[in-house]
């Protein structure tokens, strides 16, 4: 039997600064095949995103011999994804409360698909970049509205678990494109994109969307009949729907929601939180090291058909673990030991750069850099990968979420392009200086999560909200 999220108790007043008693329920919440179904669907999402990420290292050898791509062409096909990326950033929040979580996640499917078989039928250039453009729009607004999604529909014993299957499929996607990319034409490689995208397409006409998209709109009925689906014919959905409707509906009764008021002191916590984890998150490095994989390795003197495939090997188990442990441990100590993690292997690689300038430790340096390399992926993989998103997706109330996750996105894919662009001329500057910067960062990253990340896990998304938000 489904009990709410909430226990019955005071109920949040509608008045401008009422305090909000948000008491947390000792429910647990069951699983249904529908929400099993309905995660499964939105993350293939995620995989499409995870197949760009890893797409340009692998491919790069097939494309450049294929196409006579000069290096200075193949570094254009190669970034331009997050300044398509940035685009669908940009217009991602506006889409999903316009059209619903659901339909957006067809939007940007139609979008991806077209990306990726303009690359695997492209016989130019242009048609290239115009693809993989394309991609990036798609996936910029998949980063956003599938950890939204999941976590509107998912219980909070769960939530969890459930949003990090977002990481998980991003990974898998990812470590699946390193592993057999190498195996297979750059064209056939484009096709599997292709296809799950058009798995995503298809199963959106058998999910629900976002009862807390629903109920924000006022659909009563349509609300309480996805919300019945997700929970199970014979839950009791009353106290549930109940306490989502009193907050929506005290939000609601605050001024209209612009992009100006996102920046009011009353979002001030939320806006530092989700913005500071998705700068620290990309200025680690993690984005050029997946993009350039290749060269990082050869220039460490180590085989890049080995490292990818040794790359892609240990991800998935990694991120089953962090998958598993994401509702048991929490969002904070995955972070912290991310981050932890992220700063000892960057300062790894980055000693193995500098031992490359000494003669008598010269034969340390693959080693090294393998072993950093690898422990750099799995660092990412069990945090600062996915528990951003899932932060961002609890951390900002309805009424904001649009404006909040456009802004939250668009930070990360511009830092991303900046990163990726600079990650080239950084190396050429020093390779080992590139590492110990990015050592750095996570080092500021833990003490970021030390001080100012809350910790979400058993909460629900009006308890968490309330607590960051001053005036509730």
């Amino acid at each position: 039997m489904e009990e709410g999220l909430l226990p019955n108790e005071t109920k949040p007043t509608g008045s401008r600064g009422a305090n909000l008693e948000l008491p947390s329920s000792t429910a647990t919440s069951s699983l249904t095949p529908v929400l099993v179904f309905s995660t499964f669907v939105a993350v293939c999402g995620s995989f499409c995103y995870g197949c760009s990420l890893g797409y340009s290292s692998p491919a790069e050898t097939g494309i450049r011999e294929d196409l006579a791509l000069s290096t200075a062409a193949y570094s254009v096909f190669g970034s331009i994804l997050t300044v398509g990326g940035m685009v669908g950033a940009i217009l991602s929040g506006k889409i999903a409360d316009l059209i619903g979580r659901r339909r957006t996640m067809w939007f940007a499917d139609v979008f991806s698909t077209a990306g990726w078989l303009s690359i695997a039928f492209a016989k130019t250039a242009l048609w290239l970049d115009i693809g993989r453009l394309t991609i990036g729009f798609g996936v910029g607004i998949i980063c956003y509205v599938v950890p939204v999604y999941i976590a509107e529909i998912t219980p909070k014993s769960h939530r969890g678990s459930f949003v990090s299957a977002n990481q998980l499929m991003t990974t898998s996607g990812f470590a699946l494109t390193y592993f057999i990319g190498t195996l297979i034409s750059w064209r056939a490689l484009a096709m599997i994109g292709a296809t799950a995208s058009v798995v995503q397409i298809i199963g959106l006409f058998f999910i629900p969307e976002s009862p807390r998209w629903l109920a924000k709109l006022g659909r009563e009925k349509e609300f309480e009949a996805a919300l019945k689906l997700l929970r199970g014919e014979d839950a009791d959905i009353s106290e549930e729907a109940a306490d989502i409707r009193d907050f929506i509906e005290m939000l609601e009764q605050q001024t209209e929601a612009s992009f100006l008021e996102l920046f009011q002191r009353r979002y001030a916590n939320s806006l530092i939180v989700g913005v500071g984890l998705m700068l620290l998150q990309q200025l680690g490095g993690n984005g050029p090291m997946a993009y350039y994989a290749s060269s990082i390795f050869e220039e460490a003197g180590i085989s890049s058909t080995i490292g990818l495939k040794v790359l892609s090997v240990i991800q998935i188990p990694v991120a089953i673990v962090g998958l598993l442990l994401m509702d048991r441990s929490g969002r904070r100590p995955l972070l912290l030991v991310s981050a932890s993690g992220m700063c000892f292997s960057c300062f790894l690689t980055g000693l193995a750069f500098c031992f490359k300038e000494l003669p008598h430790l010269k034969a340390l340096t693959p080693i090294l850099a393998l072993t950093g390399a690898l422990a750099s992926a799995a660092a990412y993989t069990i945090g600062l990968g996915g528990i951003p998103w899932i932060i961002m997706s609890e951390i900002f109330p309805v009424n904001v979420k649009a404006q909040a996750g456009s802004l939250v996105t668009l930070v990360n894919w511009s830092t991303s392009w900046f990163t990726t662009y600079t990650f080239n001329f950084m190396m050429e500057w020093s390779s080992a200086g590139t590492f110990f910067i990015f050592s750095g960062v996570g080092g500021l990253t833990v003490l970021f999560v030390a001080k100012l990340v809350p910790e979400t896990k058993g909460r629900t998304l009006e308890e968490i909200q309330a607590s960051l938000t001053p005036f509730l």
